[in-house]
Order: C-alpha cells, then sequence, then structure tokens
C-alpha cells in the first residue's frame, strides 16, 4: 500500500465489526494513517443500506468506513476463517463485535488468534461484554442508551425518557476504544505482549453520565428529567429571541454567571446571598430564567449576542446543519471538508479531530465499494491466486471477487 503518512503510518488494523461502534473505532485509528482492511461478510454490512442515499451510495456507510480498503470473506467457513488468520498474522490490532462465542466457535477465538500473534491487540466490541448475565445478548447502541441511565434523564420533566436521534452510545464507545487500543499499544510496545480489550457499549456511556452512582450511594437520589436545564448548576437553559431564535446559555462558574446579570441588566440578583453559589442559584432558578428570558425574548439574536460577546459572557443560537455549513467558525477551522467520492464526486463530510499541529490526520478515501480491494489484498499481499480467488468466489466464500475490473 501506498504511504499515507500520518502518525499511525504502517500500523496494521482488521476490522470486521458491523454498523458503527467497532467500525468507526477503526476509522479514528485509519483517520491517522493506519493501513485499515474492512473485512465484510459476502452479502455486505447493513449499514450499506441505512438511513440516507444517493444513487445506490449510503451517507453512513460512507463517513463511517472512510479511510479503509474492503474485501469480503466469510469468517463461519473454515477457508475463511484461515484468509483472517493470514490477515492477522502480522496486524497490531483487530476489532470485531461478534456476541461473545461466535468467533471461538469458529476456531477464531483470542487463545488461537493470540497465539499466532502474540503482539495482537484485539478489541471485542459488543453490547454488554464478555461477561455477565446479559452477554449473551444482541446489544445495540439504543439498549446501551436506555440502560446507562442516558434515556431516563433525557428529555422533559412531565414527557417520557428520550433517546437521542442518532448513534450516541456507539459514538462514545467508539472513541473510548480507540483511546483504549492506543493504551494498549503503548504497553504492548514496551512489553512485546498485545492484550484483549473487552469493550462494552453500555459501559463508556453510563462512565460518561458523571457521578450518579455516588450521588445515589451517599444521597440517595435518583436523578431525573431536568429538560434543558441542569440538576447541578444554574443559569443553563434556552432561551428564545425576538426574532424566534433559540439560544443556549450555560454559566456554571461563578464570574460567568456574574456578568450575565449584569448584561441583563440585573445586577441585583448577583448581589443576593443565595446567588453565590450553584446550590443557591439552583434554588432560585425560576427568577434567574425569567430574567435572562425576559431580557432575551426582548430583543434579536444578533443583539443577544453581541451584548454577551462584549460582557465576555457564555451563549450560542442553536444551530441545525444549514447553520452549521455557513458558520464562519466551521468553515475556517475547515470542521466540514470536501472529499472526493467515485461515484457522486465531492462531497462534505467531518473533518479528522482532534486537530494535531505536528501530524494531522487526514481524508484520503470514503468508505470502499464491497470487496474494493479483494484482489490488492488477498492475491497481491496474502498470495492467493486470481483463480483460487475465483474458486473462492463461486463457493460463497468471498464475493466481487474484482475480476471483472477488466485487470
Amino acid at each position: 500500500m501506498e504511504s499515507v503518512g500520518g502518525p499511525l503510518e504502517g500500523l496494521k488494523v482488521i476490522d470486521s465489526a458491523t454498523i458503527f461502534a467497532g467500525p468507526v473505532l477503526a476509522t479514528l485509528l485509519g483517520d491517522f494513517g493506519a493501513d485499515v482492511i474492512k473485512v465484510e461478510h459476502p452479502d455486505g454490512d447493513s449499514l450499506r443500506t441505512m438511513g440516507w442515499e444517493k444513487d445506490g451510495v449510503s451517507f453512513w456507510w460512507t463517513f463511517a468506513n472512510r479511510n479503509k480498503r474492503g474485501v469480503t470473506i466469510r469468517l463461519s467457513d473454515p477457508r475463511g476463517a484461515r484468509i483472517l488468520k493470514e490477515l492477522v498474522a502480522d496486524a497490531d490490532v483487530y476489532i470485531e463485535n461478534f456476541r461473545p462465542g461466535t468467533l471461538e466457535s469458529w476456531g477464531l477465538g483470542w487463545d488461537v488468534l493470540s497465539a499466532i500473534n502474540p503482539r495482537l491487540v484485539m478489541v471485542r466490541t459488543t453490547g454488554f461484554g464478555q461477561e455477565g448475565p446479559y452477554s449473551h445478548r444482541p446489544g445495540f447502541g439504543t439498549l446501551a442508551e436506555a440502560m446507562s441511565g442516558f434515556a431516563a434523564i433525557n428529555g422533559q420533566p412531565d414527557g417520557p425518557p428520550t433517546l437521542p436521534p442518532f448513534a450516541l452510545a456507539d459514538g462514545v464507545a467508539s472513541m473510548i476504544g480507540a483511546y483504549a487500543t492506543m493504551v494498549a499499544l503503548f504497553n504492548r510496545d514496551r512489553t512485546g505482549k498485545g492484550q484483549m480489550i473487552d469493550l462494552a457499549i453500555y459501559e463508556p456511556i453510563f462512565w460518561l453520565l458523571g457521578p450518579q452512582a455516588l450521588v445515589y450511594d451517599q444521597l440517595g437520589v435518583v436523578q431525573g428529567r431536568t429538560g434543558n436545564r441542569a440538576p447541578f448548576t444554574s443559569p443553563r437553559n434556552v432561551y428564545m429571541a425576538k426574532d424566534g431564535r433559540w439560544l443556549a446559555l450555560s454559566a456554571s462558574a461563578q464570574s460567568i454567571a456574574d456578568r450575565t446579570m449584569t448584561i441583563i441588566g440585573r445586577p441585583d440578583l448577583a448581589e443576593k446571598s443565595w446567588f453565590k453559589d450553584h446550590s443557591g442559584r439552583l434554588e432560585n432558578q425560576d427568577e434567574v430564567d425569567e430574567a435572562i428570558g425576559s431580557f432575551i425574548a426582548a430583543r434579536t439574536t444578533e443583539e443577544v449576542l453581541t451584548a454577551f460577546e462584549e460582557g465576555e459572557a457564555a451563549i450560542a443560537p442553536i444551530y441545525d446543519i444549514a447553520d452549521i455549513m455557513k458558520d464562519p467558525q466551521f468553515i475556517e477551522r475547515q470542521t466540514i471538508v470536501s472529499v472526493e467520492h467515485p461515484t457522486l464526486g465531492p462531497l462534505v463530510m467531518p473533518n479528522v479531530i482532534p486537530t494535531l499541529s505536528d501530524t494531522p490526520g487526514s481524508i484520503r478515501s470514503c468508505g470502499p465499494d464491497l470487496g474494493e480491494h479483494n484482489l490488492e489484498i488477498l492475491v497481491d499481499q496474502l498470495g492467493y491466486s486470481r483463480q483460487e480467488l475465483i474458486e473462492l468466489e463461486n463457493e460463497g466464500i468471498v464475493s466481487n471477487a474484482g475480476m471483472s475490473s477488466g485487470e
């Protein structure tokens, strides 16, 4: 494979996970130069047909599997399992998300793969982890969002528990998983020994919710739904401006809370004894919200933003994607970038995050076509003959063997 640059150049990652958490973990590594080989079932990952698409191209697939080379292998067949072992033999990382016991039934468990490659870091991404009474259950991010406690505290006080309209738990798990992978690789490079990472999707989002367990254990408090307010600080809410735009305000720091009261013309509130800490402001948040809401409702969005910027307090408009696409902050930082797609031409997607000063990541390709790199990987790298590849395709072990490409 051609040199791609980036701090993770030379790192070989095998990704046989599906849908989101595991694949995006691999994508985060690929964004910084790792050679990520996407292993799909010959029928293709179901993410290819999920959500919005154009001309048969799934935008979820295009985004979530960028910077990868794609091969198709039926891992449940012994011949497909053998190919995976060959790929893993010199890999640094292997990512999977089959139910516990599935890989073992195919002869591809951790004991087998680590014996083949003692330096391997294997990331096992499942809904509930490799152990515990729920480990055998199918697990998706929605279940994690429900059982982690997130949905219970999300939404209006008089409304139902509310799930996020995007893959929140999966996304959080993928980021934590990428961090854990780099920790394991750091340790591997010191000790020479790889290890297995047991990544349960419900655990990272539970951790992200903060000290709820502490609060319940020590105070017996079960956090409820507070809408756009926060149960630990005030003021924090959304308010509508005169022109109908919603704005989000947070004043969790005392200095910002004091400045906010000055901006809205209510320094008298800041002078009250209860305003001097979070608990006091929470007990009186109706009065605080009324003062802020009245100020904002009497002014346009631009007038509010100008006042808060001049007064050095924190507020921002609620954006949708149309607003984001024309915002100068997003544009100057290239938070969204244009990428060339082989079928659709130029399109835009979120850029690599975060920004590294000396070794930034890059988007080199969109999600691969099904079996796009079968010839390159199975023939050129693993040494299978083209005839063998055709035979594997005829027997359903691979698909799209690439023989119709004119090569």
